[in-house]
């Protein structure tokens, strides 16, 4: 987790209609906190969500519980099979 106390170095410019910027003043007033630091916080809440659903694979219990039963049965593989019984040209010791 990233510290509270980090330098704030870089800046975003952001350009917004007259009605989203007093919706985000009112916003952020309301929490007693800087227009920037209302903006900054919510952006990045909205950018943790974004990448978690790109990082993560949801699927329902059951259609899970489906793909892990799959992978228990061993599929037909006879170049493999033919491949694992050759002759081993080195032996660990």
């Amino acid at each position: 987790m990233e510290s509270r106390m980090s330098s704030k170095t870089e800046r975003i410019e952001v350009r917004a209609d007259e009605a989203s910027k007093s919706r985000i003043s009112e916003a952020a007033e309301l929490l007693g906190e800087p227009v920037s630091a209302f903006m900054v916080r919510s952006a990045r809440a909205e950018a943790d969500r974004v990448l978690a659903r790109a990082h993560r694979t949801v699927m329902p219990a059951e259609q899970f519980d489906l793909l892990i039963s799959s992978l228990d049965e061993a599929d037909e593989a006879p170049a493999l099979t033919e491949i694992a019984n050759r002759p081993r040209r080195f032996r660990r010791v």
